[in-house]
């Protein structure tokens, strides 16, 4: 292509969209290329955002001008604070979002800003030259340069989709995974790494018995996430809870012979703070109940999301597991749950503001690093725009510390530390937590 662009963002997920448009508003000319528009900010697993430190961060993003909190309030069907009876270091807002509403929302800013392009691709190679990024390469040939190009994957890197003892390359939800690319980082001299994450069975509202479970509605007064935005009473898409039984402890026992988790199949290793509800029955047999949460998806949608109940087993075995929840006799499955592998770049490759030690000006935000979340995604791909701008005009790059902000400690984790499992913030993992609190993002961050 003629054009050279400032910024490529390779990836339209939480962490692409950041990092285009926080590019965008810094003056930079931008190409995102996603493999599909229509998964633009995708909420492939739980459509959720914020609570304790997850909702500290998106506080963050919002307070250093990026979007994630505004479209949440955009989007949000059901908002309350949780940790109420505990101290405000770890009180934090949760909103149960309309995925629908928030992917338009994201899609109509990209659209909208003047400077961005958007275009539907699947990148296969990053064009390097002397150890410095030109641009990149898609699967039909084009060439797309740039002076900054930014990785944010997501779980689409070689993912690999595993459904009982079946297995198949896929991103998310069945979309088309980027397997090529993880070869041409591998060429780079890159050190590639697997992952694993899962999400959960979704099922037919109108086949489940919501009269006979508990109901849980938002707050009955206004929650914003956004400082932009007022705040309003989010109503009319409660929440219910059910709980596992030993029926349905006795279901997975019986069908772990089946599942990819316990014969190998899987190798990347899970996320430790959200395991599937197979693994949580094995490592915790005095338990004889775990709690699900029945949560909507959108409005316009009678699809429902069972939170905390993410599994890999045989769909014969999920239908069996689903019915044998309270209220849950009768549910029709939309989708069944699966566990999904990727590959993700060990971050201590990475400099303090997300540029690769290895190749000037290639930066990777989100899934990539090893973090798990769409709020984690999102305040890293709002780093990498930003730096990515900064760094093009010579300036000092945005390296946020430790003690004024949740985005400084995750950073400050992954390069140093590095993972070796999907990296959750927590607000243990934050020294300043008293200080860095929610309700303060502002005042800690906004000029």
């Amino acid at each position: 292509m003629d054009k050279i662009y400032d910024v490529i963002v390779v990836g339209g997920g939480h962490a692409g969209c950041e990092a285009a448009l926080a590019a965008s508003r810094m003056g930079a000319s931008v190409l995102l290329l996603n493999l599909h528009l229509e998964n633009t900010a995708l909420m492939a697993c739980n459509p959720s955002i914020g609570g304790p430190a997850k909702g500290h961060i998106t506080r963050e993003i919002d307070a250093l001008g990026g979007e994630q909190g505004k479209a949440t309030d955009a989007a949000a069907l059901h908002m309350r604070v949780l940790n109420t009876s505990k101290g405000p270091a770890v009180r934090a807002l949760r909103a149960q979002c309309d995925m629908r509403s928030y992917y338009e929302y994201f899609l109509e800013r990209l659209e909208s800003a003047k400077n961005v392009d958007i275009h539907q691709a699947v990148v296969e190679d990053i064009w390097v030259e002397g150890k410095c990024v030109r641009g990149v390469k898609t699967n039909l040939g084009v060439v797309f340069e740039g002076r900054k190009v930014i990785l944010a994957t997501g779980t689409y890197l070689g993912g690999r989709v595993h459904i009982g003892l079946v297995n198949f390359p896929s991103g998310p939800l069945g979309e088309v995974p980027a397997g090529g690319l993880a070869s041409s980082l591998k060429k780079l001299g890159f050190e590639v790494g697997t992952l694993k994450t899962g999400t959960s069975p979704r099922i037919h509202a109108d086949s489940v018995d919501f009269g006979s479970l508990m109901r849980q509605e938002g707050d009955a007064v206004p929650r914003a996430f956004s400082y932009f935005d007022e705040g309003k009473v989010y109503s009319g898409f409660p929440c219910y809870v059910t709980r596992s039984t030993l029926k349905t402890h006795e279901i997975i026992k019986r069908a772990l012979d089946r599942s990819p988790l316990f014969t190998g199949a899987i190798k990347g290793v899970g996320p430790r703070y959200c395991p599937s509800i197979e693994d949580r029955v094995v490592r915790f047999p005095e338990k004889d109940s775990h709690i699900v949460f029945l949560e909507p998806t959108a409005r316009r949608s009678r699809e429902i999301y069972m939170q905390n109940f993410s599994t890999s087993l045989p769909y014969d075995v999920q239908v069996a597991m689903v019915r044998s929840l309270p209220g849950c006799e009768g549910a029709h499955l939309l989708r069944p749950g699966y566990a999904i592998e990727y590959n993700f770049l060990p971050p201590t490759q990475l400099r303090p503001w997300l540029e690769t030690k290895l190749v000037e000006g290639l930066f990777c935000a989100g899934q990539i690093n090893g973090t798990s979340g769409y709020e984690e995604a999102a305040s890293q791909g709002l780093l990498a725009g930003i730096n990515a701008v900064l760094t093009l005009r010579g300036e000092e790059p945005l390296v946020l510390k430790r003690s004024e902000a949740y985005i400084g400690v995750l950073v400050d984790d992954l390069v140093t530390k590095g993972t070796s499992e999907p990296y959750r913030m927590l607000t243990s993992r934050c020294e300043h937590r008293l200080l860095l609190r929610f309700d303060n993002a502002d005042r800690r961050l906004s000029p």
